[in-house]
């Protein structure tokens, strides 16, 4: 069974009128959604089956423009802007494409670190590959005893002449199987902390470089998930990116943008998932009366409503502050935490669909299960609390 379009992806009864989105803003999202709904949706099943989508449908998605959206034409991409990138997190959001959530890893994680960061080559050479879909790139900082405490993980980088060796393993890793390139934290001054950490743009085909099984997740199926193996990889100098112990900030750098867009995604699937929960109720029967005239239904749907508006009108709030180059740290991890614990509620929601809602060909369930994940990654709901309480 496939989500029903239960709400026009223009309009919604959600939020006000998106003033900051555009006439073109729309038309790039009836596209990202065309392709989602021909080129993603009637094969999603069969790659949750597999663990992962197929290869050539990065260059697919790549040709359409769903690649590093906000990419200058400098560089290769369609000179779009961070509404563009919005709207593919939204779309696969509203979709449950949850198969391709690595887009936005690859365009919103890995090419801006090289967009800001890397040299002049480094982005000759790859970003307009990126964008095209013909480079995959992944991000590796979690380890098997490190993930929301950067400083803590033991992945080495030891100088030798022309280079480094890298040694070490990363798990939990998007992409890491379809990756080309991966952008690898790893320790070149273990004395120094967070001061000692850097980041390289590692070759997947080089000797020493391996990948584990495909890791069997709850949800997200075919969305590729990894373990990556560094047996003294050798990395060249010209594959350092920026500056040699500066990955930590580096890395505290893009989580402003990294965590809107987790929030972003969780606003949708909210949204989403009361619409089709409302539609189930107003349609099913129970005891000679539609389950719309339960009153203890009836009255928890208008408590999620209400948390849905408040969501995003929260989360739209901090959008239209980043665009204006105005979203704090901690502004960002309150629109992650929020918008996350928010989507506890779906649980809820999948418990008025009865049996039906256990099972995967509904899409309650899916959502159920592909929307967990976001308050692990780009930082715990319990490390969002420590950011947000830092900054009182």
């Amino acid at each position: 069974m496939s989500a029903p379009d239960a709400m026009s992806r223009q309009e919604s009864s959600y939020h006000a009128p998106r003033k900051m989105f555009t006439p073109e803003h729309e038309m790039y999202r009836d596209s990202v959604a065309r392709f989602l709904a021909d080129k993603v949706m009637p094969d999603h099943a069969t790659w949750e089956e597999a663990g992962l989508v197929p290869r050539d449908l990065w260059r697919d998605a790549g040709a359409h423009g769903l690649l590093c959206p906000g990419l200058p034409e400098a560089w290769g991409g369609a000179g779009g802007d961070f509404l563009h990138s919005a709207i593919v997190v939204e779309e696969i959001a509203r979709a449950l494409a949850s198969g391709v959530t690595g887009f936005t890893t690859h365009s919103e994680n890995v090419a801006p670190y090289l967009l800001e960061f890397g040299t002049e080559a480094q982005k000759r050479e790859f970003l307009p590959r990126m964008a095209s879909g013909d480079v995959v790139g992944s991000i590796a900082m979690t380890e098997p005893g490190a993930g929301s405490d950067l400083k803590a993980i033991r992945t080495s980088a030891v100088k030798v002449e022309g280079g480094y060796r890298v040694n070490g393993q990363k798990t939990f890793i998007t992409n890491g199987y379809h990756a080309d390139r991966v952008l690898v934290f790893a320790k070149t001054d273990p004395a120094a902390g967070a001061r000692g950490i850097s980041l390289f743009w590692i070759d997947t085909t080089s000797p020493g470089f391996s990948r584990g099984r495909l890791l069997d997740k709850v949800g997200q199926k075919a969305q590729d998930t990894a373990e990556l193996f560094f047996e003294d990889v050798y990395v060249p100098d010209d594959m350092l990116v920026g500056e040699r112990n500066a990955g930590f900030g580096y890395a505290m750098s893009g989580l402003v943008r990294e965590r809107l867009l987790i929030a972003l995604r969780c606003a949708v699937a909210l949204e989403v998932a009361l619409e089709w929960t409302i539609a189930h109720v107003k349609e099913r029967r129970a005891f000679d009366k539609a389950l719309i005239e339960n009153q203890f239904i009836r009255f928890r749907l208008a408590e999620i409503k209400t948390h849905a508006c408040a969501t995003r009108a929260f989360v739209d709030s901090c959008l239209e502050q980043y665009l204006a180059g105005t979203l704090t740290p901690d502004g960002a991890a309150m629109a992650k935490f929020w918008a996350g614990e928010a989507t506890r509620a779906i649980d809820d929601l999948m418990q008025f669909f009865g049996g039906y809602g256990y099972m995967r060909e509904y899409p309650i369930a899916r959502a159920y299960t592909d929307v967990r994940p976001n308050r692990i990654y780009g930082g715990s709901a319990e490390i969002m609390r420590e950011v947000i309480a830092r900054a009182l």
